[in-house]
């Protein structure tokens, strides 16, 4: 996997929690990234059937009000470090059986980008003194977000 904007990366986790990243953090962040778009695009499909649509629109997508809080603190921060265009190459759409709504792939930079901060944030309250994310503290916040999302 090629890395890509790794300054970017690294200044956007530091103005989300604090935290320094290295070269392993961000390829862990691309498959975080990755498998949780991948999950919220499949419950929205199954939105999109139950209101009887053969297309995935943004309202189908399982946007929770914390995440939401996180997707309005990505987007102060990316008034700055201009991590959109970097966060559109990381989110992956899977094929579904549903096609996705223009309004939905242009949202979901901000979804992925919501997703970052509130991973940056998971961090903090697993171990409020972090300055580098550890393996432990990774397995840790996917725990959290396997629960939750």
């Amino acid at each position: 996997m090629e890395l890509i904007g790794i300054p970017q990366l690294e200044q956007f986790f530091r103005q989300a929690a604090s935290l320094d990243i290295d070269k392993d953090d961000l390829r862990r962040f691309d498959d975080f990234i990755s498998d949780r778009t991948y999950k919220l695009l499949v419950r929205a499909e199954a939105a999109a059937k139950s209101n009887g649509r053969d297309i995935i629109e943004p309202n189908d997508l399982p946007i929770t009000k914390g995440l939401q809080e996180c997707m309005h603190a990505y987007r102060k921060i990316d008034q700055t470090i201009e991590l959109a265009p970097i966060l559109e190459r990381l989110t992956k759409l899977p094929p579904l059986d549903l096609d996705y709504s223009e309004e939905t792939k242009a949202r979901l930079p901000q979804v992925s980008g919501g997703l970052g901060v509130a991973l940056a944030r998971c961090f903090r309250l697993i171990d409020d003194e972090i300055k580098n994310p550890q393996s432990n503290h990774w397995d840790k916040a996917e725990q959290v977000f396997e629960l939750l999302l």
